[in-house]
């Protein structure tokens, strides 16, 4: 896995923390203070230029509003999880659609298509928060990152790797709510990424699938498992003890 320059944090559960190399901070699904997984050194969050939502669940979204409040980022959610945060005071929401890209900064946001469902739990009510999706990220080194949001395996991940080609690709295998290791298998097999990161898994007992179960079957892609809360900026890395292989 060839970064190029971009700094890569995984905080648990589905949340990111990326680094770009205009030393900009993309966060994914924003959701630390109640995340088991996230590190309590980075429940405070320092900095955000540019926020991704997937989907409204309160396990990507659960500080998407205090975060976007502190910080002042550019936040980027279909048009119907954007009204709702627009509605909870938050600013400079740069809503958009499947197939739509935005250039923020050094990056482009394609959103694409993810396979779950999306409500927004707000107060006693359940909000519908517009479908959920995923993102592919485009780095000013060329680099290209997929995060597939909450999903199971569908056919058009073909077209991603058609039109976008991501060299990375961070896929939930947790089972019971997204894909397990066999579903995620299978979309290795329609996008043909370079590198698997493996999440939503692990955070809670029933997130059973693992990424070693993975690994064994793909075993020509480099399924790596990363340590909440250790950066890796290259390639060497991936090799640290506190990073585990798959």
């Amino acid at each position: 896995m060839n970064l190029n320059g971009v700094k890569l944090t995984w905080l648990g559960h589905a949340t990111f923390r990326i680094e770009t190399p205009a030393r900009k901070t993309i966060m994914i699904d924003p959701w630390v203070m109640g995340n088991p997984m996230c590190p309590e050194k980075d429940k405070d969050v320092k900095k955000v230029d540019v926020l991704l939502c997937t989907h409204g669940h309160f396990d990507h979204i659960g500080d998407a509003v205090t975060i976007a409040k502190k910080h002042n980022p550019t936040v980027v959610a279909i048009p119907e999880l954007a009204h709702w945060l627009e509605k909870k005071g938050v600013k400079n929401v740069a809503g958009m659609n499947k197939g739509g890209t935005q250039t923020i900064g050094d990056i482009k946001v394609t959103m694409v298509h993810a396979d779950h469902s999306c409500g927004i739990q707000d107060g006693d009510q359940l909000v519908y928060g517009g479908e959920a999706c995923g993102y592919v990220i485009e780095f000013s080194n060329r680099l290209k990152i997929y995060h597939a949001g909450d999903t199971n395996v569908f056919g058009d991940m073909a077209i991603i790797r058609d039109l976008y080609s991501p060299e990375i690709a961070m896929l939930p295998i947790g089972d019971h709510y997204t894909m397990s290791p066999r579903e995620a298998a299978y979309a290795c097999k329609l996008l043909k990424p370079k590198t698997v990161i493996p999440m939503h898994f692990g955070t809670f007992p029933v997130l059973v699938g693992r990424p070693g179960e993975l690994q064994k079957l793909v075993p020509d892609i480099d399924v790596v498992e990363l340590k909440p809360g250790v950066t890796i900026s290259h390639e060497q890395q991936i090799q640290r003890p506190e990073l585990r292989r798959a």
